[in-house]
């Protein structure tokens, strides 16, 4: 299984949502990525991203200012 890691530390928000989505697409369902993010608001974004691309929140860690949050890819939208 391969790993996908987005890195957009040192981004403000809407980046790190952005290239999450960029990431995202043609990955099939229940496909995990990782964001590193320094911006604070991505701990608030990446949910609503996820709720509108029928993805889901795995986990989400802080450490020295920076988090790490695990997604996993959902079905995709039709429409």
């Amino acid at each position: 299984m391969s790993e996908h890691l987005v890195d957009a530390r040192g981004h403000r928000c809407p980046v790190p949502s952005l290239r999450l989505r960029k990431a995202m697409e043609g990955l099939a369902p229940g496909v995990r990525i990782t964001l590193l993010a320094t911006d604070p608001m991505a701990r608030i974004d990446v949910p609503y991203l996820m709720a509108d691309l029928g993805g889901t929140v795995c986990d989400v860690k802080e450490q020295d200012g920076i988090l790490t949050i695990t997604v996993e890819t959902g079905a995709v939208p039709t429409g």
